[in-house]
C-alpha cells in the first residue's frame, strides 16, 4: 500500500457510524431549503429511497408530510414516479446515494427525464468518493460523465451549504432535469452563510493570480483555496475557480482564463475522464486555445477507488491541499509530464 495512503491523517469522526454521521451533516440542507420553498410552491415534492436521514430531506417530510414519497429501495422506479409527477405540473426532487441516481438509474434519467425535457431535480448525494468505506459499490467516480452527456441536462455540482441554498432556490423554475451532484453534509463552508447570489452556467471566481488557475467544484473548492495559499508562500500567484456547473459550462469564462494565465489545473472527485477535466478540455479545443497546459487531478482512470475513510481517501488522491499544490508546482515545471491542449 502506498506510503501516502498509510501516513496520518486527522482523525474523520464520522467516517464509522451513522449516527455520528447525522449528528455532523450540519452541511445537508436540501430538506431544510425545499421544505421553505414548499411553504409557498404547492409543485414541490421530495421523494426518496429509504435515505430520508441520510440526506435530512426528513427536514421536508417534517413540515410537508403529504407531499413526501418514501419509495423504498426502489431508485429506478423512484426516477420514473418523478417523471410521471412532472408530467402533472410538480416540481418533484428525488434524492438518494449519487453512485445509485447516477449510475444505477441512467436509463430512466435518459428516457424518462431527459428526452421528454421533464423539469425533475435529482439530488446525488454522497458523491465521488465521500461513501469511503461503503466500497466502490457506493462510490460514484463515473456518473459525471454520463449526466453531462445528456442532452437538456443541466449539471451542477455545489461545494458547501450556502451553495446548494443559492443553487437549490435560483432553479426552481428552471426549465427541464437538473441533477445536483451533492457531498456528504461535512463540505466545509466556502461561501459567507447568506450568499444567494448563484448563476447557473457561470464560473465564480474566488480568488485571481496570474501564473495559475486551478478549476474545481464539490468538495475540491475548499481544498483549491487552500493549496492557493500554500503556493503563495512559494511566490506562485494562484487564481482559483468554482465551475458549479458542469453543463451548460462556461466554455468563454474559462478560455479567457487560459489565455491569461497559461495554466489550468483541473480538480475533481470524479474519474479524470468525462467529468470537469473533459468539460475544460473540450471548452479550449472548441474555443480554439492554443499552448495551454492543462493538468488533470482526479481519480485514476484506470482504477477503480479505494476502500478507507473519506479523509485518508483523499490524501491518497491528492485531493487535499497539499496533494493539489504539488500538482500545481509540477504543472509549471516544464519538464514535467501533462496534458497539454
Amino acid at each position: 500500500m502506498p506510503d501516502r495512503f498509510r501516513a496520518p491523517v486527522p482523525a474523520d469522526q464520522a467516517s464509522w457510524d451513522m449516527a455520528t454521521s447525522e449528528g455532523l451533516s450540519r452541511a445537508a440542507v436540501s430538506g431544510e431549503v425545499l421544505a421553505d420553498l414548499a411553504d409557498d410552491d404547492p409543485r414541490i415534492v421530495v421523494l426518496t429511497g429509504d435515505l430520508k436521514y441520510s440526506n435530512r430531506t426528513v427536514d421536508f417530510e417534517k413540515r410537508h408530510p403529504g407531499r413526501f414519497y418514501n419509495l423504498g429501495i426502489a431508485e429506478q422506479n423512484m426516477v420514473s414516479v418523478a417523471a410521471g409527477m412532472a408530467t402533472f405540473g410538480l416540481r418533484p426532487y428525488a434524492a438518494t446515494f449519487a453512485s445509485f441516481l447516477g449510475l444505477l438509474c441512467a436509463e430512466q434519467i435518459r428516457t424518462d427525464l431527459a428526452y421528454p425535457g421533464l423539469p425533475v431535480r435529482l439530488l446525488a448525494h454522497h458523491a465521488g468518493i465521500s461513501l469511503g468505506f461503503y466500497g466502490t459499490s457506493h462510490h460514484a467516480t463515473e456518473e459525471l460523465g454520463l449526466m453531462r452527456a445528456m442532452a437538456g441536462m443541466t449539471v451542477i455540482c455545489p461545494c458547501d451549504a450556502a451553495s446548494t441554498r443559492a443553487a437549490l432556490r435560483s432553479t426552481v423554475d428552471r426549465d427541464g432535469p437538473i441533477y445536483f451532484r451533492i457531498g456528504r453534509g461535512r463540505e466545509p463552508d466556502v461561501y459567507d452563510a447568506a450568499a444567494e447570489t448563484f448563476e447557473v452556467g457561470k464560473l465564480a471566481e474566488l480568488r485571481r493570480g496570474a501564473d495559475l488557475a486551478i478549476v474545481a467544484n464539490g468538495i475540491t473548492v475548499a481544498p483549491a483555496l487552500e493549496a492557493a495559499e500554500l503556493l503563495v508562500a512559494d511566490g506562485i500567484e494562484c487564481s482559483v475557480l468554482d465551475a458549479h456547473t458542469v453543463r451548460p459550462f462556461d466554455a468563454d469564462g474559462l478560455c479567457e482564463v487560459a489565455r491569461s494565465c497559461g495554466h489550468l489545473l483541473v480538480v475533481e472527485e470524479h474519474n479524470v475522464y468525462g467529468g470537469l477535466a473533459s468539460a475544460c478540455a473540450d471548452a479550449l479545443v472548441d474555443g480554439g486555445v492554443d499552448g495551454v497546459r492543462l493538468g488533470r487531478l482526479g481519480l485514476p482512470a484506470d482504477e477503480y477507488s479505494l476502500i478507507g475513510p473519506p479523509t485518508h481517501l483523499y490524501r491518497h488522491y491528492e485531493l487535499d491541499a497539499q496533494g493539489i499544490a504539488g500538482r500545481g508546482k509540477a504543472l509549471l515545471d516544464p519538464s514535467s509530464a501533462t496534458s497539454r491542449a
